[in-house]
């Protein structure tokens, strides 16, 4: 009996990592795939069977945050050693402008450190993790052209600015290639992808396209948003056109043609991906941070669909971001609308629901 088992259990792996391949183009590591699989009680559940459920459970508050004192999540990075590092928007625009913003890392134990900070009236909003571990983040500084643009930590944790950006500029999602050469920054404002080498110089506008741009009437006039280097394209988000882009990078590293992924998908915010090689998505939309749509997690499968899986009844209050560590999903709440929730959201991510979403 228990060789019988054995051979089933084998049997049902070896099914479900085919269908990982041909759904959605999962391809985990043996040892990865041997983990998530060994949880799975049979073949049926990873093809929409018994075990279909929620794609995302197990929802809980990770850490709180003080929204008075300017502790408003914005993004975050997901580092290898457990810990996160966070984006603190230091100011909105309903809350009194008060406190600079802060970059902080969170340990796997739950220890604060704050590692760079910014004055009253600028924001700390994108933040990115170079292959080599360098931690490089956005500085929103509104009118500043001596400040605005992006830094990085240097060894010793002095931040170092690497681009300097208009003073009109709104530095916003950021990512780096997969070469570890390249800086992209989204500037929100002006429809913008800007680059620049990741040792620092001139940032040069790397595309301008309507596509990118903000829409001038809305409550808040943001376009480009989310920004990630994924399987050799930029994919980015659009948050008043509701769109999710991508932009193949060529060998030369220019831009090609700009394609939308998903639409309809108003105030969409930054976004993650399921593994380095898969292009399911998770993105946050930060309804309730214009009053312009609802607060969701949405899961967006490579053929442009897309279903929410997390949405204010499971505490959402302004996501603005997420990232995936294995089956952890991460979500950054920042909290606007009262009573002012801030917080780090985590939850689990149910392969065989998430499959069974592409199969339907």
């Amino acid at each position: 009996m228990q060789q019988q088992h054995q051979h089933t259990a084998r049997r049902s792996a070896s099914s479900a990592q085919r269908f990982l391949k041909k759904n959605i183009g999962i391809a985990l590591a043996v040892t990865a795939a041997a983990a998530v699989l060994a949880s799975a009680p049979s073949a049926s559940a990873w093809t929409g069977g018994s075990d279909g459920g929620s794609v995302v459970t197990d929802v809980r508050t990770a850490a709180k945050f003080d929204f008075a004192a300017g502790e408003i999540p914005e993004n975050i990075t997901a580092n290898p050693d457990g810990s996160v590092t966070l984006s603190m928007l230091g100011s909105c625009a309903v809350c009194e402008r008060t406190h600079g913003p802060e970059l902080m890392r969170i340990s796997a134990s739950g220890e604060r450190t704050v590692l760079a900070a910014g004055q009253v009236g600028e924001a700390i909003s994108g933040n990115a993790r170079g292959s080599d571990g360098t931690v490089y983040y956005a500085l929103w500084a509104p009118g500043n052209a001596a400040r605005n643009g992006v830094y990085k930590l240097l060894a010793d944790g002095t931040p170092q600015r690497v681009a300097a950006l208009p003073a009109d500029s709104g530095p916003n999602g950021l990512a780096v290639d997969a070469a570890g050469r390249t800086l992209y920054i989204a500037d929100s404002l002006k429809g913008i992808i800007w680059s620049v080498p990741v040792s620092g110089g001139t940032a040069t506008p790397w595309l301008t396209d309507a596509a990118l741009a903000p829409i001038p009437t809305e409550a808040l006039p943001i376009g480009a948003n989310g920004l990630r280097f994924h399987n050799g394209a930029l994919w980015i988000s659009n948050f008043n056109k509701g769109t999710l882009l991508r932009i193949p990078v060529t060998p030369a590293g220019a831009p090609g043609p700009v394609r939308q992924v998903a639409g309809g998908l108003p105030n969409i915010d930054d976004l993650s991906f399921l593994t380095p090689r898969s292009d399911v998505v998770f993105a946050a939309q930060n309804g309730s941070s214009s009053n312009n749509g609802p607060d969701r997690v949405v899961v967006i499968y490579p053929n442009g669909t897309y279903k929410p899986v997390l949405t204010s009844a499971d505490g959402l209050a302004s996501p603005s971001a997420t990232a995936v560590r294995g089956d952890r999903l991460y979500i950054t709440d920042g909290g606007v609308p009262e009573p002012h929730d801030p917080k780090l959201q985590t939850a689990r991510i149910n392969f065989p629901a998430l499959l069974a979403g592409a199969a339907h």
